[in-house]
């Protein structure tokens, strides 16, 4: 079973956010495709050691942002929303982007800084690609 979740008690955020924010990760690397099965409840507390009711609230959180549905009877799957990837990729780029921000202001950094050193990386990574090898 592909249930290999990292929650940290010292990460600071919930355990359910936690685990949210590993499915989006899982369904946006595409790892966890449209329509895929997600462990049952039960299966994934008893797994990553949490309480059902703190599983229970990670899909409930994920259902009503429409990253999954549930079938009575039949268990929680990806939705099939074809707008979804998109969004969680963008979600997870906008994330790696306020990481960047925070640790430029505590270097001191502008945002035209950064935007210049991406611009630069961007320029190194275009050119070592056109060198011969």
């Amino acid at each position: 079973m592909d249930n290999e979740f990292i929650l940290s008690q010292a990460d600071g955020s919930p355990m359910y956010l936690q685990i949210i924010e590993q499915i989006k990760r899982r369904i946006s690397l595409g790892d966890w495709p449209a329509g895929h099965k997600l462990p049952s409840i039960r299966e994934l507390a008893v797994s990553i050691k949490v309480s059902v009711i703190t599983v229970k609230r990670a899909y409930q959180e994920l259902e009503s942002q429409g990253v999954i549905y549930t079938q009575p009877g039949k268990g929680s799957f990806v939705s099939n929303d074809s707008d979804l990837d998109k969004q969680l990729r963008e979600a997870e780029m906008n994330n790696k982007l306020l990481e960047v921000l925070k640790i430029a202001e505590s270097l001191g950094m502008s945002v035209e800084d950064i935007a210049e050193q991406l611009s630069q990386l961007k320029q190194d990574q275009t050119n070592s690609k056109q060198e011969p090898q």
